[in-house]
C-alpha cells in the first residue's frame, strides 16, 4: 500500500493573509497613538516569514523599538491562532485537485498537522475537506495541548500517527517547513518540501528533503510517478 502523509497549512491551506492581518493588528496595537512605524507590504512581510526572520526582527524593521518588538512578538503568539482570524485562511491553489487525484489513485491519505482539533475542524467544515481525511487518518493536536516548538512536537505527533496507522509498503511526507522534514527523517520516511507555504527554498534545502517542488500537485505527481516506476521493476511471479 502506498501512503501519502501531508501537512495541512502550506500544502493545503494558505495562511499568508491570516498572518499578515495579525501582523497589522499587532503593529497598530503596540506602536501606540503617536508611534511612527513602516508597515510592510504583504509581499515584504511574507518573504521575511518564508526566510525565517524572527518576529522581533520583523517588528524592528517595521519601526518598533526593542521593548516594543518584544511585546509585538508576545502579542503575535497570543493572537495568530485566535478563531477570529481563521476566516482569512484560504485554499492553496490546486490543493483540492491534488487531493482528488490521490484519492482516485487509491493512495492511503493522512493529514499530520500542528493545528488543534477545533482549528482543523473549522477548515474541514468551511472547505469540505473532511471527505479526504476520515477520523482515523487525521493527526492533530488536542485542544489543550501545550506547544513547545514545532520541530520538537511534530516528530512526536508523527510517531503517534505511525503507531496507529496500518503498515504501508511505501510512505511519503509532504510539508512546507523544517518541522515536517525533521519529523519524516526521524521516522525514516521520504519527505518532499513544497514552496507554496511559509518557508523558501533555502530554508527547506538546509534540512535536506528528498525533493523540493512548487506545490502539493507536483508532490503528488512525483510520488505517483515513483510508485509506477517501482512497480514496473518488480519481479514477475511465475507461481509454483
Amino acid at each position: 500500500m502506498l501512503r501519502l502523509i501531508t501537512d495541512f497549512d502550506g500544502p493545503i491551506m494558505d495562511v499568508s493573509e491570516r498572518y499578515y492581518q495579525v501582523y497589522q493588528f499587532c503593529l497598530e496595537k503596540i506602536r501606540g497613538k503617536d508611534g511612527l512605524v513602516r508597515q510592510l507590504s504583504k509581499a515584504e512581510f511574507w518573504q521575511m516569514k518564508r526566510s525565517r526572520i524572527p518576529e522581533k526582527q520583523i517588528a524592528i524593521v517595521s519601526g518598533l523599538d526593542e521593548q516594543q518588538a518584544q511585546e509585538f512578538a508576545q502579542l503575535r503568539r497570543q493572537t495568530v491562532h485566535l478563531p477570529a482570524y481563521f476566516p482569512y485562511d484560504g485554499l492553496t491553489p490546486g490543493a483540492v485537485e491534488a487531493l482528488e487525484k490521490v484519492q482516485q489513485a487509491g493512495v492511503d491519505l493522512a493529514v499530520l498537522t500542528m493545528r488543534r482539533i477545533v482549528e482543523l475542524d473549522y477548515a474541514f467544515n468551511r472547505f469540505d475537506l473532511g471527505r479526504f481525511f476520515p477520523e482515523n487518518r487525521c493527526y492533530r493536536l488536542s485542544n489543550d495541548y501545550v506547544k513547545t516548538r514545532d520541530i520538537d512536537d511534530k516528530p512526536l505527533l508523527m510517531g503517534r500517527a505511525l503507531a496507529k496507522l496500518p503498515p504501508a509498503s511505501d510512505t511519503w511526507m509532504v510539508g512546507d517547513t523544517e518541522a515536517d522534514i525533521v519529523a519524516a527523517k526521524t521516522h525514516g520516511i521520504k519527505v518532499i518540501g513544497v514552496l507554496c507555504g511559509i518557508r523558501d527554498r533555502a530554508s527547506l534545502e538546509a534540512y535536506n528533503p528528498d525533493a523540493i517542488v512548487p506545490d502539493l500537485s507536483e508532490a503528488v505527481d512525483l510520488v505517483l510517478n515513483q510508485s509506477r516506476q517501482q512497480n514496473q521493476h518488480l519481479p514477475i511471479s511465475t507461481g509454483n
